[in-house]
């Protein structure tokens, strides 16, 4: 139920904050802030996805990673996403997330309540071995084409 209602008055506080600090500052340094945190939320994104796709292309073997690593990319990738949306509060919590003492908080209360399983290959057994038969057909037996391929020639699926 809390969090219901906290999820409806989100908006609540962001339109007050707006109306709040834009007042005090003004409507161009309002409008500034919100692009200029967007901005650096999608550069922080951006960068965040590229050193995923680095450590996707190493593979799971080349990759050794500290404790709490993958939480705290977790924690930067949410810190970009807050800096995105509009708001003087998400922008406040993306730029409390990205604190490294914060991390590291969250990070082990996070850790605390998940239990990490090892992950890793394993070598076929015979019993994961399906016995099987095959014969493979030679081109000119085949008799016109299915319609899902499409050599060029025309005549594929839709034709």
């Amino acid at each position: 139920m809390w969090r219901l209602l906290a999820f409806l008055a989100w908006p609540l506080v962001e339109i007050g904050l707006f109306v709040a600090i834009g007042g005090r500052i003004g409507v161009w340094p309002t409008l500034a802030w919100v692009v200029i945190s967007a901005v650096i939320g999608v550069a922080l994104l951006r960068a965040e996805m590229a050193r995923g796709a680095v450590m996707l292309r190493q593979g799971p073997g080349r990759v050794t990673l500290r404790e709490g690593a993958s939480v705290s990319a977790l924690f930067r990738a949410l810190a970009a996403v807050m800096l995105i949306l509009p708001g003087f509060l998400t922008d406040a919590i993306g730029l409390v997330l990205l604190l490294p003492p914060v991390q590291h908080m969250l990070s082990a209360a996070v850790l605390r309540r998940v239990r990490v399983v090892k992950a890793g290959m394993r070598r076929a057994d015979a019993a994961d071995v399906i016995d099987g038969e095959w014969i493979e057909v030679p081109t000119s037996a085949r008799r016109g084409r299915s319609g899902w391929t499409d050599d060029g020639a025309g005549g594929g699926a839709g034709d």
